[in-house]
Formats: C-alpha cells, sequence, structure tokens
C-alpha cells in the first residue's frame, strides 16, 4: 500500500515540478506591475475581440481579457497612467452602458518587492514550521529520532504546495491564469493546515509510544494512530471544502482562484497527512532497522 501512495504522489510531483520548470507561473500585476480594470455592462457583454479592437484604438496594445460573471470583464495592461485609464473609458463607452467597479495601478518596483517578500515568507513559514516539530518532538526518541517527525513533515508539506503551483502553471500555459499575493496567501493557508492535520496524527503517535512503553510494534501503533484520527482529519477537510465551494461559485471573480488553490491543497494536504508522512516515518524506521 504504501509503494502505491508513494508512486502515485511522486509522479504527481514529478509532473508538478516538470510543468514548474517547462512552463512556470504567470505573474499577475502584483509581482510585475500594471494595471487591472474591472468592468461590467449593464446590457450584454460584447465580445472579446470587439473590446480587444476598441482598446487597440484607444492606443492599448499589451491586453489579457477575462470575462467574469454573465456582463462582467476583466481587463489587465501593462502600466497605464491616469489620462490613459480616462481615455479607455472613453473608447469603451462606446460598447454600450457599463459600470466601473475597480481599478488598481501597482509600479514594477513595488510589484519586486511583493514577490520577494512572497518567497521570504515562504521560506520563513516553512522554517518556524520546522523548529516547531522539533521542539514538540524533542523528547521523542525511540524508535524514530525527533527530527525524522520533522523531516517527514517537511517532504509533506513539500507535497501538498508542489502540487497547486503544478496546477497553476499548467493553467497560466494553457488559459492564461496569472498568480497573485492572493495565491501566495493560498500556499500559506494549506501549509499552516496541512501541518497542522500532520502534527496532530504525530501528537496521537507520541501518545501512544508513550504509553505502551516501546512494548508495541512501531508500524502497529502508526496504524492505530492513524485510524483513531482519520475521521477527524476528513471532517475538517470537509468543512473547509465546503465553504472554498461556496466562496468559488457564489463569491467575486477575484476570488475564484483563491478558492480553487486552496481546494487542490486541502485534498492534498489531507491525503499527505494520512497517507505519506506518517507512512514515511515506518519506512524510515524499516531502513534504520534494516
Amino acid at each position: 500500500m504504501r509503494k502505491v501512495t508513494y508512486s502515485i504522489s511522486a509522479i504527481l510531483v514529478a509532473a508538478s515540478l516538470l510543468a514548474l520548470i517547462v512552463w512556470g507561473l504567470k505573474p499577475g500585476i502584483d509581482f510585475t506591475g500594471g494595471s487591472l480594470m474591472e468592468i461590467g455592462f449593464i446590457d450584454e457583454r460584447p465580445a472579446n475581440n470587439v473590446i480587444l479592437e476598441k482598446l487597440k484604438e484607444s492606443g492599448v496594445e499589451s491586453t489579457v481579457i477575462q470575462p467574469t460573471g454573465e456582463r462582467g470583464v476583466i481587463l489587465r495592461f501593462k502600466d497605464i497612467s491616469e489620462a490613459q485609464h480616462q481615455t479607455i473609458l472613453v473608447f469603451l463607452s462606446s460598447l454600450g452602458k457599463f459600470e466601473e467597479k475597480r481599478f488598481d495601478s501597482i509600479g514594477p518596483t513595488i510589484g519586486k518587492e511583493l514577490r520577494r517578500k512572497s518567497l521570504w515568507a515562504i521560506g520563513l513559514v516553512i522554517l518556524m514550521i520546522v523548529l516547531y516539530i522539533a521542539w514538540a518532538f524533542r523528547k521523542v526518541s525511540r524508535p524514530i529520532s525527533s527530527w525524522k517527525y520533522g523531516a517527514a513533515a517537511i517532504i509533506a508539506l513539500f507535497h501538498d504546495i508542489a502540487i497547486p503551483t503544478g496546477v497553476f502553471a499548467f493553467l497560466g500555459k494553457y488559459y492564461g491564469i496569472e498568480v497573485d499575493t492572493l495565491f501566495v496567501t493560498a500556499l500559506l493557508t494549506i501549509l499552516g493546515f496541512s501541518v497542522h492535520d500532520t502534527i496532530v496524527v504525530f501528537d496521537r503517535i507520541r501518545e501512544r509510544l508513550n504509553t505502551s512503553g516501546g512494548r508495541e510494534n512501531f508500524e502497529d501503533t502508526v496504524e492505530k494512530s492513524i485510524r483513531s484520527t482519520v475521521a477527524r482529519s476528513i471532517n475538517t477537510s470537509l468543512t473547509v471544502i465546503i465553504v472554498m465551494a461556496a466562496l468559488y461559485f457564489l463569491g467575486g471573480a477575484s476570488t475564484k482562484l483563491f478558492s480553487v488553490a486552496i481546494l487542490i491543497g486541502i485534498f492534498f494536504g489531507t491525503y499527505s497527512s494520512i497517507f505519506i508522512a506518517s507512512a514515511l516515518l515506518v519506512s524510515w524506521n524499516k531502513f534504520t532497522l534494516k
């Protein structure tokens, strides 16, 4: 069973890393700088090519058009001035009545700073998780050293964020989906949720080890610990999945991709807590005994 789960996880992670290396993520204006405009047409929304033609007439060349809802559209440009912004509104008004819902503009310098801080935030969270697990399991040394709990958790965490990142690399390549600071927020949320789920299982393993005094077979200890926590893990994950599904179907366009990233991460985070992190401890113990 462990070989099957390892194989599935290895294939998914490898495919995700390959997508990330070959295609990379498509950064949004949060990281590159640029302008974003969201408008909602009162009547029928014009076709994308019609909107694009009007934008070219206004002097804007590089534009990404993303329909939202029944009559809305999100327009992404390179950084434009307020004068260009007003010119675009004038040209678009010839397509019909509309309401401008938002207009955001971020300079390239701020975009680079946000990208740098986002990478630091992810790295710092992972470091703090390792330190916390090492401290929490400092008194557990048999039959698995305390640092191995931290190593197993980090491997599971890498699995949990690699797959959503690979999915978004695929979506960016074929559907033009961009990543922004909300995507980074989703990754940090996934990291926190996943490690919490993993630590619950590890903590139950620690309790059983202390209770049995090491007399019970370690593999049996892990299996009983998983069985006693699996219902809790699945129920907790389902509550998050239901909320994120509601946010995706009923929320605004700006939160849809955030909810998609969370949904993918929570699903694979629950999977890794049950089938990967604890199984790694068993495999590690068997390898040590050999």
